[in-house]
């Protein structure tokens, strides 16, 4: 079997929790056998998916207020674990979809790293759920984030630009004020996992940053200059501040990607959602 091969495995997954037992079990036998055959393009247009939760449109689910007791912490981190499984089926779509692409062997390792991740926090997002008596599949979700891969599906460079370049790296200035939530809700175990969720998508970001970074070097565009454009171009809307600039800036994604792209001053280091 190549990596492709056991990509397209894991996205033809329908059950949520299988899905991420998939996803792991790829980084294991990646890791047993590194010089594993990154094997030939192709993906299919959707994921399999469970039956629950039913997708809604985005502006049609309930907003999620944590202060409304555990119903409402369930709720949000319902949403967040929903985004963990549509982020494991984004990672390996691009190890299966791109597989011949004239990059590295580091940048499969990499995404095969990022979907790793996606996994082990989707299970402990499930995990957590259920222990405050609920469980992935309970509550109605969207489908926004799926909706970026079929924009981008038949561009790297553009899929690069929106998915941990825009939508991942939203996830690094609004999980610091859902952390202080939590604390101030007294969920300190919600809040510890969403810390390790924050500082593994920094790596994330840090990873679609540095390799769209190498793609534009062999095409010989400038980076701000490239991304913006793909942002234009297939992200609908502006991209909205709060920006955690600190965050951003570690993960090698300066004020001067989006600063152009925003109606503000200047940047700012408040996350609050």
């Amino acid at each position: 079997m190549t990596l492709a091969d056991l990509s397209r495995q894991v996205l033809q997954t329908a059950g949520a929790r299988d899905k991420a037992a998939a996803a792991r079990a790829v980084a294991r036998a990646y890791a047993d056998d590194p010089a594993m055959s990154l094997g030939d393009t192709g993906a299919q247009d959707r994921p399999a998916r469970p039956d629950e939760p039913p997708l809604m449109r985005p502006g049609a689910v309930p907003r999620r207020r944590i202060n409304r007791g555990t119903k409402g912490r369930v709720a949000l981190l319902h949403a967040l674990t929903h985004i963990e499984l549509n982020a494991i089926d984004l990672a390996f779509d691009i190890l299966a979809r791109f597989a011949d692409a004239p990059l590295p062997r580091a940048f499969f390792e990499d995404w095969l790293k990022v979907g790793d991740d996606e996994a082990r926090h989707f299970l402990m997002l499930d995990d957590r759920l259920r222990e405050l008596g609920s469980h992935y599949g309970e509550h109605p979700a969207h489908d926004g984030l799926w909706e970026a891969s079929e924009k981008t599906a038949h561009d790297l460079m553009a899929r690069l630009a929106i998915v941990p370049m825009v939508l991942e790296a939203r996830g690094l200035d609004v999980t610091p004020a859902m952390i202080d939530k939590l604390d101030a809700a007294e969920d300190p175990e919600s809040a510890a996992l969403l810390r390790i969720i924050h500082d593994d998508e920094i790596t994330h970001v840090a990873a679609g940053t540095r390799w769209f970074k190498y793609l534009c070097t062999i095409e010989g565009s400038n980076p701000v200059d490239r991304w913006q454009d793909l942002v234009r171009t297939y992200f609908k809307g502006d991209l909205k501040p709060p920006f955690n600039d600190d965050s951003r800036e570690k993960a090698d994604f300066g004020w001067e990607y989006y600063g152009a792209l925003v109606e503000q001053d200047g940047p700012t280091t408040d996350a609050t959602p």
